[in-house]
């Protein structure tokens, strides 16, 4: 590792940030440096401090402690990120023999210098109670390896050499501020003080003296770590690579569609709660997979507590699968329930000692399978995503921490401390989740206007929406507009054929890969053609047939084996016409390919209702461009119906108004809402029609 603090980058945030002291600019600048280290810190991981003298409200000096927000990311933090503190009061505190959580919680807080800040660290005593201007602390996976030794104690002096201190574990809080302050008292030459399995301070008088040493301590470390390990062996790679990839693509689909399913759960309302997941397979983490080793480590723990809130102490192993597909639902759902039983156990062997009333769900977060790679499971994309950061770290920390001479985890008390401390979990809390949360959509044809609209009330309800259509450039201008508007790692987007099956199994297998599987379903693709029976050529109506009728069909028919999988039932609504019912002249085409897919939809209501699949039909009419996305339906057909009725566009549009009974404009977020309304399965309903085409007669269902 080595140091990345430039001169000139530092000069340009004193100059960007120069409404606010050169310390802070500087504070701000080589954090961001230790959080672009994946190495160092992970995510929200780690905590920085500088201490400013300032002037208050009366125009008194007084010393100001700035440290890190909690939860907020080193990576990215602005000035904004770091809460200021009256050092002089914090500082007192030290003189007290013992605070409860609650009580230094709140100390921090009514200490504030603005009450917008974030909420401090919870380490923020730690850097009031020493000395230093300014000082960072990491969980470098480096010092993790050494930390997790027999003997670190010795072999960190030795490999890091006499200007370290030393501290047994100790959780983050009143007690470790006050030992590491009379450690460092007692040894005031050290430049670092390491405490086993948590990770390392160092400090300084100014930013780059306390980032440097940061990074010399660390690259100590990995020197030695190096030397450690064994040489790698080059190996010839497969004549037949290609193949093999997609096999383990395909079945890593598989497995995550049925963990996912395996371990979702009620919450309190009794509303089924899904995983996302979030698949890792590089070449060391699958030649983990398959080693020896493997269920050594994924059951020796996390190699840091402060992990544990995102990944739970032990990861699940999946070794011996079998190919058949009740078969592997079987096997990896006996081996999730007995994680969950070891999991439970857990919790009552701790539980008294923090008298915690519940305990949090009981399912793996992480999941190594044998020859496929890392699953990580997160009730978020992100949280899915952090799990798997962390988890990658932590095998090769494990695997480094093996080559030194064997890795000695933590003890599972000091595990649950830090899981279940309040401090912690209130990372975890966040708001009402709304209806669709943790729901993976489909929407074809949703490079167009309808598809648009469906989409964006399927994402404001919580939902992660992946669009699919043949149209590139739509699809793009979709998905960027999406992105802008709502949450962007919940908007995906896939290139499909619906008149291919293939294709349209190869996207439900790319969303498993991705995500780890479907709930809602939403057929959308469609096309029409304008012609009268007798000047219908057969090839048009084909096409027409290929799209609208064959594509319902695929979509539906390549779900079927996720649901399966997942066995968490789901919902597939039809994007169905007001032509089913009242057809128009001159329309043939869609008219009958949007009946038959209605149809095929009907038996598909009857036939999925075992596995808990709904199926239900919604009947758009004169839906037309949106958030100017066209629709590619009026795009062909709208010209025609504006000559023969003399109406420029508006006035088509006004014409359509007025059919209605309600002589209202049928919008896209009107069928989307539609689709939403199944989807949360507000109402014990299949087989059913909505019409959203502000009330034709004609149409209505019969």
């Amino acid at each position: 590792m080595k140091s990345l603090y430039n001169e000139n980058d530092a000069k340009q945030f004193i100059s960007k940030y120069s409404s606010i002291p050169e310390e802070m600019a500087l504070r701000v600048y080589t954090s961001r440096l230790i959080g672009r280290d994946s190495n160092l810190v992970l995510h929200s991981g780690g905590n920085t401090s500088v201490k400013l003298r300032m002037k208050n409200i009366f125009g008194d000096i007084q010393d100001v402690i700035f440290v890190k927000g909690s939860g907020r990311d080193l990576s990215s933090i602005e000035p904004e990120g770091f809460a200021g503190l009256n050092l002089e009061l914090i500082q007192r505190l030290r003189k007290l023999e013992n605070m409860a959580d609650e009580e230094m919680e709140n100390q921090l807080l009514i200490n504030k210098q603005d009450a917008k800040d974030p909420d401090p660290s919870v380490e923020a005593l730690l850097h009031a109670f020493l000395p230093h201007k300014y000082i960072d602390h990491a969980h470098a996976d480096s010092i993790l390896v050494l930390t997790g030794q027999n003997r670190a104690h010795d072999l960190l002096k030795d490999v890091l050499g006499p200007k370290i201190a030393v501290l047994p574990y100790v959780m983050s809080g009143f007690p470790l501020a006050k030992d590491v302050a009379a450690l460092y008292e007692a040894n005031p030459d050290v430049e670092a003080v390491i405490i086993m399995n948590h990770g390392i301070f160092t400090f300084g008088e100014n930013a780059k003296t306390s980032y440097e040493l940061m990074i010399d301590y660390v690259h100590k470390a990995e020197s030695y770590i190096r030397s450690k390990m064994p040489a790698e062996i080059s190996s010839k790679e497969p004549e037949d690579r290609g193949a093999a990839v997609e096999k383990i693509n395909t079945d890593a689909s598989r497995i995550a569609q049925i963990i996912r399913g395996v371990c979702a759960c009620r919450n309190s309302e009794g509303r089924l709660r899904r995983f996302y997941t979030e698949i890792r397979q590089s070449s060391d983490i699958v030649s983990l997979s398959l080693s020896e080793k493997a269920a050594g480590i994924c059951r020796s723990g996390a190699i840091t507590p402060d992990h544990v809130i995102h990944t739970k102490n032990h990861a699940l192993y999946l070794e011996s699968l079998p190919e058949g597909e009740d078969e592997l639902r079987q096997a990896i759902s006996g081996a999730v329930d007995l994680y969950k039983k070891e999991y439970n156990k857990y919790f009552q062997n701790h539980v008294q000692k923090r008298n915690t009333a519940a305990a949090m769900d009981p399912c793996p977060r992480i999941c190594l399978v044998r020859g496929i790679g890392l699953i990580a499971l997160g009730f978020t994309r992100k949280s899915a995503r952090i799990a798997a950061d962390i988890a990658e770290h932590t095998f090769r920390v494990k695997i480094q921490a093996d080559a030194v001479g064997g890795y000695i985890p933590i003890s599972e008390s000091h595990i649950f401390d830090m899981e279940y401390w309040d401090l912690q979990q209130k990372k975890l809390h966040v708001a009402r989740t709304p209806k669709l949360a943790g729901q993976i959509a489909l929407v074809t044809g949703g490079g167009g206007a309808i598809g648009f609209g469906i989409a964006d009330r399927l994402l404001a309800k919580g939902a992660m929406v992946v669009i699919s259509d043949i149209d590139t450039s739509g699809l793009k201008k979709v998905k960027s507009i999406l992105s802008e508007r709502h949450d962007k790692s919940r908007v995906e987007s896939i290139v499909c054929d619906v008149t291919k099956f293939e294709s349209v199994e190869n996207t439900f297998a790319e969303i498993g890969k991705r995500a780890g599987g479907v709930d809602i379903v939403i057929p959308n693709a469609g096309v029409a053609h304008v012609a009268k029976i007798e000047d219908l050529e057969a090839d048009h109506f084909n096409k027409v047939i290929a799209v609208n009728l064959m594509g319902t069909f695929n979509v539906i028919k390549a779900s079927i084996p996720i649901f399966k999988r997942q066995g968490t039932g789901g919902n597939i609504v039809l994007i169905s016409s007001k032509n089913v019912f009242d057809p128009g002249a001159a329309f043939g085409a869609y008219s009958a390919t949007k009946a038959a897919a209605h149809q095929i939809s009907k038996i598909a209501a009857l036939e999925l209702a075992e596995i808990g699949v709904r199926v239900n039909m919604v009947n758009p009419d004169a839906v037309f461009e949106n958030q100017n996305i066209s629709s590619k339906l009026w795009d062909l057909i709208g010209p025609d119906r504006m000559k023969s009725r003399g109406l420029d566009p508006e006035g088509l549009k006004e014409y359509y108004r007025q059919r209605n009974l309600l002589k209202i404009s049928v919008l896209a977020e009107h069928v989307g809402n539609a689709v939403v309304f199944f989807a949360a399965d507000e109402t014990p309903t299949t087989g059913a029609t909505i019409p959203v085409d502000g009330g034709v007669p004609a149409a209505f269902p019969r």
